[in-house]
């Protein structure tokens, strides 16, 4: 796990209390589906989306849990990429342990959101776009624009705050890590409270679910860990962990659970990529901490004969890396984040 050094990077705790947000409960009745959801309930739901060339309508599950007391509305959402599953699982253990008489405000889960790619174990949906590069969407768009415009209309419409579940691509591995607009100082203390041993500072990317609440005004998380079609179960606790800690902090609810860890902030990241074809032998693991110039490991021919060093550009923390001993030239190695100074909020 990160072993940071006191000097290099900065540690941030819990999040400053000025920025909590107000119990108070958006002024309309919660309406998904064209379902009201009455206060202190747990519903299930199967909205629409396409029909299968079979005829067989496919449906987008969500899980509506409405507090008995007023409150923050959270949504939280997982395999956006179809092949990235610790996020249906962290939804599962949360969604089950919530009582709803004990929560303040709304919480409305959806374990899959394209369900297109979960079928078919594949981060894309069947004409190979990518949903999370087509919100905020449109009813007579694509399949994806679709879907995405299904869900801003659904879920993300009626919340105040969201929490978007990912794992790395396929072939590749991440340490757990939340990516926010830092310089948002809402979405900063959001993400101080959710305690990932790592928050970065990430722009938005045109297309993401993250850009489109960003343009309704609604701190969103991005909570990497893990790799894709595989459980991880300390990927998977520290989002269960974070989460709890995410309802504590605005109030929506108050489960026993120890403090939240101090996180490593940082603003720059950069993939080591290949130089050559070959056998990729990785030195470093996970949250290791490494200098500027340091080996990351080799790579060589399949007889070992004429190695090639791969070292660190920069000092920083290995957030993530290649799975693959097999390499092109080009391809990503190890993924290490900078030690730059922590930016400070606007309070």
């Amino acid at each position: 796990m990160v072993k940071p050094t006191p000097d290099s990077l900065r540690r941030v705790g819990t999040a400053s209390p000025l920025l909590m947000p107000s119990d108070t409960a958006p002024p309309t009745p919660l309406v998904i589906g064209g379902e009201t959801i009455p206060r202190g309930k747990r519903v299930r739901l199967d909205l629409p989306v396409a029909r299968l060339p079979t005829g067989t309508m496919l449906p987008l599950p969500v899980t509506v849990i409405n507090g008995k007391n007023p409150g923050p509305r959270l949504w939280l959402s997982a395999a956006i990429h179809g092949d990235e599953l610790n996020g249906v699982d962290i939804i599962r253990r949360v969604a089950r342990a919530i009582q709803p008489h004990r929560l303040h405000g709304a919480v409305i889960a959806v374990p899959v959101v394209n369900i297109f790619g979960l079928l078919e174990q594949s981060r894309y949906l069947p004409d190979r776009r990518d949903l999370n590069r087509s919100f905020p969407g449109s009813a007579r768009g694509s399949m994806a624009s679709r879907l995405a415009a299904l869900f801003m209309r659904e879920v993300v419409s009626h919340c105040t705050h969201g929490i978007d579940l990912h794992t790395a691509a396929i072939h590749r591995i991440n340490l757990p890590q939340v990516r926010a607009d830092l310089q948002d100082p809402a979405t900063y203390a959001f993400a101080q409270a959710f305690g990932a041993p790592v928050i970065l500072h990430a722009s938005h990317r045109d297309g993401s679910l993250r850009q489109a609440a960003a343009k309704r005004h609604i701190p969103t998380l991005l909570y990497e860990a893990g790799e894709a079609l595989r459980f991880d179960e300390e990927a998977i606790q520290t989002g269960v962990d974070g989460i709890y800690r995410v309802m504590a902090y605005l109030g929506m609810y108050a489960p026993p659970g120890t403090p939240p860890p101090p996180s490593v902030e940082a603003q720059e990241t950069r993939w080591v990529r290949a130089s050559r074809g070959g056998i990729w032998h990785r030195a470093i693991a996970l949250g290791d901490e490494v200098k500027q110039r340091q080996p990351l490991g080799f790579i060589s021919d399949t007889f070992g004969d004429k190695p090639v060093q791969v070292r660190s550009p920069m000092a920083g923390i290995v957030i993530g890396h290649g799975q693959n001993p097999l390499v092109n030239q080009g391809d990503a190695l190890v993924h290490v984040a900078s030690v730059r100074a922590a930016i400070e909020p606007d309070l």
